[in-house]
């Protein structure tokens, strides 16, 4: 093959990448049971781009399709509850619902990139959405764009710089370090509504030192507003803060006329997203690849051979990204409707959200109860008491979450199961969630180890307190209650003796209880035998001439 052949193979025909962004959402209501953070959206008055989107099982029979029906039946009944709800049976009615509530914005139609050389390119842009999930303090936005021809050195760029909520560093000119140079989101007559500030070191440099929080880039920022970056002072009503890494989990789509063209360092670069180079060059030493395509890699329908040579797609999974890449001319790999590009933008892309959103939540939980474990402070009564609201909230919260979210398997579709496991894997979903559920059930141990203390020492006072009021009601007991025969007083006298028996009486409860612990003691070498007299009577000393602990 020629160079100039060699190069229009590598050319990208079709490409496009979804975003998918998880944020913390700031809890709506502190210590509500249940929290639907997309009711204060519906509510924020003034500017608000973002619109309900009923989705694809909300329109009529006629626009119905057949790659909604494909999407539908590839995964399980409860996830397809989770996912589109259910109006019959025993979930009808408000439990019928989707867990998921989907808002987006139309104003935005294309992305002007520019990179680190000067060159710009136009991208559309297919979707802006957000993603609220119900008793789930996350939120997802996903990001669609696509473009045509591009040289595979420019979509892996793309790839390595696009999806980065603020710059690594910055180079010795200013420029930000692996990101892109500028990024613009232009409307529908390709008028500029916000562009990136990469290039501001010093803003992000005083947010830093000021907040003790990285800020976001411009441009990711006014993208999701009216939703504010949680800060102090910040009045949003809806705010969020970052959950993860600041480089973004995206999925690639990359159709070219010869995907073969690709060399194993190319796949390479697909997976672990580094910067473009040599075909032949690896970005990492070979050694620490040597198991790349055992471990990122669904070949089960690339280099077949034969009459299937055409349709050959290799999928590559590594938890944080999806790389699908095929050939363009193959309807079926490009095809929009039940084709691969189909699947691509609708089945894989929700396998990658739940996936995500699980690890989101998890992080979301843990990360509550490290707060509620820093607000903790043992001598203050108020703090104890706010600490058991949160954790109790907090294993609520989780349990739901198992039962109504948590996934070991979606689909039954050989590919879409080995793809949901892939992602859950490299994830460490598993591991995650195994520790997030360890954190819980120590916190509920804690939790009923110190009731249990409390109940215990309630039960010492009140068994002190009756073993001593004991002697009192048999000695008024053999006397018969007669001892002062005052039945017959003045109203006046007996009125007085009462309350001085009463006052008499609460003083020794009182004084009972106070002295349970001591008077407890003093039971217990009661009864043991191996205890002198002398030792006995020491304990009973102690009763009335407690020394007091002296501070360091």
């Amino acid at each position: 093959m020629n160079t100039a052949a060699s190069s229009a193979a590598r050319v990208v025909r079709q490409f496009r990448q979804i975003v998918v962004w998880p944020v913390q959402l700031i809890p709506v209501k502190a210590g509500a049971p249940v929290q639907r953070h997309w009711e204060v959206l519906d509510r924020i008055q003034g500017p608000n781009p973002w619109q309900h989107w009923h989705g694809k099982f909300d329109i009529g029979t006629e626009e119905f399709q057949e790659r909604h029906y494909k999407e539908f039946v590839t995964f399980l009944p409860f996830v397809q509850r989770f996912l589109y709800g259910s109006p019959a049976g025993q979930e009808g009615g408000q439990f019928g619902q989707s867990s998921i509530r989907v808002y987006r914005r139309s104003d935005v139609a294309q992305a002007r990139l520019t990179f680190a050389d000067g060159f710009e390119h136009l991208f559309a842009v297919h979707r802006c959405d957000l993603y609220f999930f119900h008793d789930a303090d996350v939120m997802i936005v996903v990001l669609e764009v696509s473009a045509d021809d591009l040289p595979l050195e420019r979509v892996q760029d793309v790839l390595f710089r696009f999806a980065r909520a603020y710059p690594a560093y910055w180079e010795s000119d200013g420029q930000p370090g692996n990101c892109m140079r500028q990024v613009a989101w232009l409307d529908q007559e390709r008028r500029v509504l916000a562009v990136s500030d990469y290039e501001q070191r010093q803003r992000y440099l005083d947010h830093v030192a000021r907040y003790r929080t990285p800020c976001l880039a411009s441009h990711w920022s006014w993208l999701i507003e009216p939703l504010g970056l949680e800060l102090p002072g910040q009045t949003a009503p809806l705010r969020y803060r970052q959950l993860e890494y600041y480089r973004m989990p995206f999925m690639a789509y990359l159709a070219l006329d010869d995907p073969h063209s690709l060399t194993r360092a190319d796949f390479a670069r697909l997976a672990i997203v580094t910067r473009p180079g040599s075909p032949d060059e690896f970005e990492y030493s070979e050694h620490s690849l040597r198991n790349f395509e055992a471990d990122y890699c669904d070949d089960r329908f690339w280099n077949r051979g034969g009459a299937h040579t055409s349709g050959e797609t290799r999928l590559i999974v590594t938890g944080r990204t999806i790389a699908l890449v095929g050939q363009h001319d193959n309807a079926f790999f490009c095809g929009r409707e039940t084709g691969v590009l189909g699947q691509f933008r609708h089945q894989y892309f929700l396998l990658f959200l739940i996936a995500h959103f699980s690890k989101a939540t998890l992080l979301s939980i843990s990360d509550e109860l490290a707060v509620a474990m820093d607000r903790l402070h043992v001598g203050d009564t108020e703090s104890v008491k706010q600490f058991k609201r949160t954790i109790r909230q907090s294993m609520e919260v989780f349990l739901r979450f198992t039962h109504r979210y948590w996934f070991h398997a979606v689909s039954n579709q050989e590919q879409a199961r080995s793809l949901y496991r892939r992602l859950c894997e490299q994830l460490h979903n598993y591991e995650l969630y195994d520790e997030v559920r360890t954190e819980v059930m120590d916190m509920s141990n804690y939790l009923d180890t110190d009731s249990n203390r409390r109940q215990a020492n309630t039960v010492l006072r009140l068994t002190v307190v009756t073993i001593f009021g004991l002697i009192g009601t048999i000695v008024t007991g053999f006397l018969g209650m007669n001892l002062l025969a005052e039945a017959e007083s003045a109203l006046p006298r007996r009125a007085v003796l009462f309350l001085l028996v009463l006052a008499a009486t609460v003083g020794v409860t009182i004084f009972t209880i106070v002295k349970s612990k001591q008077l407890a003691d003093f039971l217990d070498a009661l009864s043991d035998n191996r205890l002198t007299l002398r030792d006995k009577l020491g304990v009973w000393s102690k009763i009335w001439f407690e020394p007091r602990s002296r501070g360091p």
